[in-house]
């Protein structure tokens, strides 16, 4: 009973230290389950990050690879799988919810593919649980995680415009957020062309290979990896690793292309999910209209069309990856550089893979026996104000790790996510527990994002992060 106490301390402790700001954020997800294997994938990560994310529905939709399917069993499965492990889950973070509200959660839509189920009489169980969460005494937003077509959504828009009144709409519609993988109906253009003010994230047309998401499974050259292979998965994720493991299934297609639909909604201390333009665990998007005429025609059977107004959607990060380093100084830069969109993603993804195999291992060992992330912890606040010249002290001297594992700072300057562009570098050693940087001159105010990576020595080794945004003035 004492041990259970102190976890369920240790447990509210560090969701303090993460920021009472990063609160739960609230998601519907809309899938196309049997389409392809990386539905389940997805769903399985997510039922381990089911108590950071507040989960207010699963519902089984159509696509453009299953036009007249839904399969809402194939959901209940993997629930049957997660009750197996829930209980033990428990053991080492609170919050998880129990088998049968996650049963309670799954909903059907219509078996119609995208606008053919839009429009008068195409309500379903789905469309209206949207409307129903959207009506909630709930001022945070609701991310609506689509992982294929998203005529579900677009019946509840149609809905709400046609029974409510325009101000009432408005209200509703405000609180809508939606990343969607790539465009796999035609609804999607109408929603972006009808309702103009919904936040809407997407890499429009239909090459997937253009789409930011896809850097979850990309093969870059010039990096390791290893940790998207058929081996890695096999060994840290499908065998030997509990129930919910086992029904991970092999990749045929691209691993897990559905997960960067949320993975910016986990409180990790990077993500903000309000704010796509800083870049997170699901990449880095700013608000443009893009050129149509740049699109190239892809493998999808989805029509590409202009967009109307500005979405969000890929952004570019200059990126040059850390290397561990054999003698002296533990880390430097590589002798290589990236410049492109997947790169908002694929920075991340050993740690939000590590991050993964380690929520696993929670499903069948012991607290002891598994590693758990650890705590960043600042000297100062992480948001501050500074003149153009003066010393930026940055110091994270108190942050701790649950398991007693050593920590390793990592920190660095991220232009792309301010307003000032141009990279800083630091004089000194990157990798201590302090970090400073001497604040440019400006001319006008600028806005500096730091990042602090603290990452533990556990197996797998699993990180947390700290964003410290510097506003600087001019003289």
């Amino acid at each position: 009973m004492k041990k259970y106490l102190l976890l369920v301390f240790c447990s509210m402790l560090i969701s303090t230290l993460f920021g009472q700001a990063l609160e739960k954020n609230r998601v519907i997800i809309l899938t196309d389950i049997e389409a392809d294997p990386d539905d389940s994938q997805s769903l399985i990560r997510l039922f381990l990050y089911a108590n950071q994310i507040d989960i207010k529905g699963i519902v089984a939709t159509t696509s453009c690879w299953q036009t007249k399917n839904i399969h809402p069993e194939s959901i209940h499965k993997l629930i049957d799988a997660y009750a197996k492990v829930q209980p033990n889950l428990l053991k080492h973070e609170a919050g998880y919810p129990s088998a049968e509200l996650m049963r309670s959660l799954v909903k059907d839509g219509l078996p119609k593919y995208g606008m053919e189920g839009v429009g008068d009489g195409m309500d379903s169980e789905g469309s209206d649980l949207i409307i129903k969460v959207l009506e909630d005494d709930d001022d945070r937003p609701l991310w609506i995680s689509t992982w294929g077509g998203v005529n579900t959504l677009a019946q509840s828009l149609y809905k709400i415009k046609n029974t409510k009144s325009a101000k009432e709409a408005k209200r509703l519609i405000s609180k809508i957020r939606v990343y969607t993988i790539s465009d796999q109906d035609d609804s999607g253009i109408w929603i972006r062309n009808n309702f103009p003010d919904v936040f809407y994230i997407v890499s429009p047309g239909d090459n997937y290979g253009n789409a930011t998401w896809a850097g979850i499974n990309t093969f870059v050259k010039g990096i390791d990896n290893s940790e998207i292979s058929n081996a890695w998965i096999a060994e840290n994720i499908q065998q030997n690793h509990g129930p919910l493991g086992a029904e991970y299934p092999d990749v045929a297609w691209g691993v897990e292309g559905d997960t960067p639909a949320f993975l910016s909604l986990i409180a990790n201390g990077l993500n903000y999910a309000e704010h796509p333009e800083w870049g997170a665990w699901g990449g880095r998007y700013e608000l443009y209209k893009p050129d149509f005429s740049k699109m190239k025609e892809g493998r999808s059977i989805v029509s590409i069309a202009p967009e109307a107004r500005p979405i969000w959607t890929n952004a570019n990060d200059v990126f040059t990856p850390y290397v561990a380093k054999e003698y002296g100084r533990a880390v430097k830069p590589d002798t290589i550089t990236f410049d492109d969109f997947k790169a908002t993603l694929w920075r991340w993804r050993d740690d939000f893979q590590n991050d993964f195999a380690a929520r696993l291992d929670w499903t069948f060992m012991s607290y002891e026996a598994a590693n758990h992330p650890p705590v960043p912890a600042l000297m100062h606040a992480e948001r501050f104000t500074v003149n153009s010249g003066q010393m930026i002290n940055l110091d994270a001297y108190d942050s701790t790790d649950p398991d007693g594992d050593h920590l390793s700072f990592l920190w660095f300057h991220y232009p792309e996510a301010g307003s000032y562009k141009e990279l800083l570098k630091t004089g000194g050693a990157e990798n201590l527990h302090k970090f400073n940087v001497l604040a440019p001159d400006v001319d006008k105010e600028e806005t500096l994002h730091f990042i602090l990576k603290l990452t533990d020595k556990g197996e797998p080794a699993l990180s947390r992060y700290k964003r410290i945004i510097v506003t600087v003035l001019p003289k």
